[in-house]
């Protein structure tokens, strides 16, 4: 019997134990990195001449591992090895395809640390951080499979005495899964999981930042007793092999979460029908966010606080959730302003294996230098009153960096920056805030602290984003708890951790039969 789904508890650091089993799990990662990994398909191992090298962004001079690099030949095979897989696969019950995802779960749960210590080295997140992602993995695991037993079941329809009439869901065929280097874990998992457990065969090309925590997830899945061809494992880069699997006739969805630019160059090439093409292709696409936090001058102020710093500042500001925005009435703001700075100033910048580090690097040396040009542009848009330097050398370290007075239309306002910045912006009242708040063209989360609840409940239907809290961080998503996913620039609205959200991966088949 499947019970009830709750989440995943995080670890409590505190307890002097877990501490000291997560260090031993560091170790134990630690004596692992620089191995050399294949990509694989249908069980298949294939090691390429070309690698992708990945590095510890907290420290340069690391190598976590080296990866094999495809090119189209072997996308090619991919694609077709998950084909011929699909029909096999596709009949497997949906009560047993559930399973593998909770074994899945039950390895990843007691191997929770050591994931959430190849988080801290390959993607530099802070043990917290990590944590939270490898919970997140084990919950998609958990959900989906429920989720999909539930779609298996008969579905109500409206009943004719003269006839047999029903309605059940069939899996698509093969998907290409994209997932982003950010919670190259979770969101990597939630993505794969939910295509498999549909009946879908998939083509998973990781982050080219991340492929070392895919590929550790690829075993942890055959362990799990998930057969040969199901996940293809496909490491390479997007011009060359992203597209490809993109634009090929057999590939009936794709998963994608990253960037718009990328997000909107998928669904352009996906709209277009390849020759041999004989359907529409599907495309779930999530692609960050311009996040704004509303401080009411009716407002407590301290947990509005707390809550922008750590919305702004966690995991650097790398979540398409984060708050990048603090839109603040004019009565509090030099309060708020003030505030927020002095509880940056405390915030440790250094590598993320010292866990009493909160900020770490960014991903790498693209994403380093691009944000630090975005803080050239904010000296000339705003008043810098805290950080816009680099950190320590031997990572890709930038100060929390807060700008004050921006307008609305500044580029700093308006562009995702990915990275520890965040834009103070005053408003006159409570309307102008919101308004301003919508003047993007992302529309994923949004955060409004105030005691007054005529304003929560103007922003409840006014605050155009798909994920809106009150009184608490805009970050942090829960499976089961707050389906995921925003509007217009920010993608297609497909809610992560909904009960809604198999259906994007499964077509819907109505059989009717005279009696």
């Amino acid at each position: 019997m499947v019970i009830e789904f709750k989440p995943e508890p995080f670890t409590n650091f505190k307890d002097e134990q877990n501490e000291t089993d997560f260090q031993q799990a560091l170790d134990k990662v630690e004596e692992e990195l620089g191995q050399t990994y294949p990509l694989i398909i249908k069980g298949k191992k294939i090691t390429t001449e070309e690698k992708i090298v990945s590095i510890n962004p907290s420290r340069t001079d690391q190598v976590v591992g080296v990866v094999s690099k495809a090119d189209q030949t072997l996308a090619e095979q991919a694609i077709q090895a998950a084909a011929e897989t699909f029909a096999e696969w596709r009949r497997v019950p949906a009560e047993a395809r559930a399973r593998i995802l909770f074994k899945t779960a039950a390895i990843l749960r007691r191997r929770k640390h050591e994931f959430s210590a190849w988080l801290v080295k390959e993607a530099g997140k802070s043990w917290v951080e990590a944590d939270a992602d490898t919970a997140e993995a084990i919950d998609f695991l958990e959900y989906y499979g429920r989720q999909m037993i539930r779609l298996s079941e008969p579905q109500m329809l409206t009943g004719l005495p003269e006839e047999d009439n029903e309605v059940f869901y069939i899996p698509m065929g093969v998907g290409i899964i994209i997932p982003p280097w950010n919670f190259p874990l979770a969101i990597m998992c939630g993505m794969t999981a939910s295509s498999i457990v549909c009946g879908n065969t998939v083509v998973l090309k990781p982050a080219s930042a991340t492929p070392v925590i895919a590929y550790k997830f690829y075993e942890v899945l055959k362990e799990a007793g998930l057969p040969d061809g199901v996940v293809n494992y496909l490491p390479g880069s997007g011009g060359e092999v992203g597209d490809f699997l993109v634009e090929h006739p057999q590939t009936r969805f794709i998963s994608f979460t990253g960037s718009k630019d990328v997000g909107l160059r998928i669904n352009e090439l996906a709209a277009k029908r390849s020759p041999e093409q004989r359907w529409i292709k599907r495309v779930v696409a999530e692609m960050g966010g311009k996040n704004s936090i509303i401080v009411d001058k009716e407002a407590d102020l301290d947990i509005a606080v707390t809550n922008i710093v750590n919305s702004a500042f966690g995991f650097c500001g790398q979540k398409c959730s984060a708050g990048s925005r603090a839109i603040v009435l004019e009565e509090v703001y030099d309060e708020v302003l003030n505030l927020v700075v002095e509880k940056t100033k405390h915030l440790k910048v250094d590598d993320v294996s010292d866990p009493q580090v909160f900020t770490g690097p960014v991903i790498d040396e693209s994403a380093m230098n691009k944000i630090l040009a975005y803080i050239e542009i904010g000296k000339q848009e705003g008043r810098l009153v805290l950080g816009g330097n680099k950190g320590p050398d031997y990572g890709y370290y930038i100060e929390p960096t807060i700008f004050a007075d921006v307008d609305p239309k500044a580029r700093i306002a308006q562009e995702e920056i990915f990275g520890p910045v965040l834009a103070f912006i005053k408003a006159k009242d409570f309307d102008q805030a919101l308004a301003i708040a919508n003047d993007t063209e992302y529309g994923l989360t949004g955060g409004v602290f105030s005691r007054n609840r005529f304003n929560l409940e103007k922003a409840r239907e006014e605050f155009h984003v798909g994920n809106l809290y009150f009184n608490r961080k805009c970050t942090g998503a829960i499976v089961g708890v707050h389906p995921f996913g925003g509007f217009d620039m920010s993608g297609t609205n497909a809610k992560t951790g909904d009960p809604d959200y198999l259906l994007n991966f499964l077509l819907k088949k109505a059989v009717s039969e005279v009696m």
